[in-house]
């Protein structure tokens, strides 16, 4: 199969039809054999009904419903888990992101070589106070964290080389940051491609100002996990050593000054340098402990499903390895 396209939605009951319609148009004039899988994370209107109505007249729909709203992290998860075609698309489904650009984006990763292209959206038709301008600061801090040179982690119109995306695990609200995690996983032909963003036609966004404080957290956790995620003790047990040895050292300096320098002084336990010591010790020996118990963790921690879902239309059971 050429192409998988993944749809994560949220109660965007007015937009499938004609998202669906124009995308098989694309995929008709090109000739390219396709799926779409839709993912309804806990909509509570007519979504799920109308992806049940297309898939029973397109065996190339595919749905996956979620028991209650997990986050478009854990929708593009369980898509990307069911897709089977050699190139997977990702986009929105309030038809801000043109199906049109598919075939252009199909190219790049299967004549160019890419393994990831993300879309640019360098036009936009949102707010500039409310998201233009938190957007642009948000992506300057994920390209100076990252290393990954993209100037909208944002969009959610991306292309992807099915290796990649069998190949990473997209948790929390890790999905603005695929190309982050794709490129720590060792795919690092990473392009960009600009798009043409379109006026959202229904309903409103579901993503408000919080989002930016939320990805500036996630930008955070994911420079930590990315670094020191498979060996805690290196950051945690070098904090600790280092603190340790400062205390030690001030309090050895303390002794000596004490027991051959000034005899004649305040005693130890009357001089603050002390207790800065021994604070500094303490601290240290903490950081040391939390180092150790983050690799035991990270050693016996449970596979915990992220996701429940409620109805699949048109998708096989997924066979689990012995």
């Amino acid at each position: 199969m050429n192409i998988s396209v993944v749809i994560p939605l949220l109660n965007e009951e007015e937009s499938i039809t004609e998202l669906h319609d124009w995308i098989v148009r694309i995929m008709q004039s090109h000739s390219f054999s396709y799926e779409i899988i839709f993912i309804d994370d806990g909509s509570t209107d007519g979504s799920w009904n109308i992806i049940s109505n297309l898939s029973a007249k397109n065996q190339n729909v595919k749905g996956i419903r979620f028991l209650r709203n997990f986050g478009k992290s854990q929708a593009l998860h369980a898509g990307f888990d069911k897709a089977t075609g050699n190139v997977v698309i990702t986009m929105d489904a309030d038809l801000q992101d043109s199906p049109d650009e598919i075939p252009e984006l199909y190219n790049m990763i299967i004549a160019n070589g890419f393994d990831l292209v993300s879309g640019w959206k360098k036009k936009r038709y949102d707010s500039v106070i409310a998201k233009n301008l938190p957007s642009k600061l948000f992506n300057w801090a994920a390209r100076k964290t990252s290393g990954v040179k993209l100037n909208d982690f944002n969009c959610g119109l991306k292309a992807y080389k099915k290796d990649v995306i069998k190949n990473i695990n997209v948790n929390g609200e890790m999905h603005r940051y695929i190309p982050v995690l794709s490129k720590n996983a060792g795919f690092s032909k990473i392009g960009e491609k600009i798009v043409q963003h379109q006026a959202r036609k229904y309903g409103e966004t579901k993503f408000g100002i919080d989002r930016f404080i939320h990805g500036f957290l996630d930008l955070i956790t994911i420079w930590f996990l990315s670094r020191f995620g498979k060996r805690p003790m290196h950051l945690f047990g070098a904090l600790g050593f280092i603190m340790f040895a400062i205390g030690f050292a001030f309090a050895l300096y303390l002794g000596i000054d004490k027991l051959f320098l000034d005899r004649a002084g305040r005693l130890i336990t009357q001089r603050p340098q002390f207790y800065i010591a021994l604070t500094t010790m303490i601290i240290g020996t903490q950081f040391f402990v939390a180092g150790f118990l983050g690799e035991i963790i990270l050693r016996n921690r449970p596979n915990k499903k992220r996701y429940l879902i409620k109805d699949e239309l048109n998708l096989s059971p997924t066979i689990k390895k012995k």
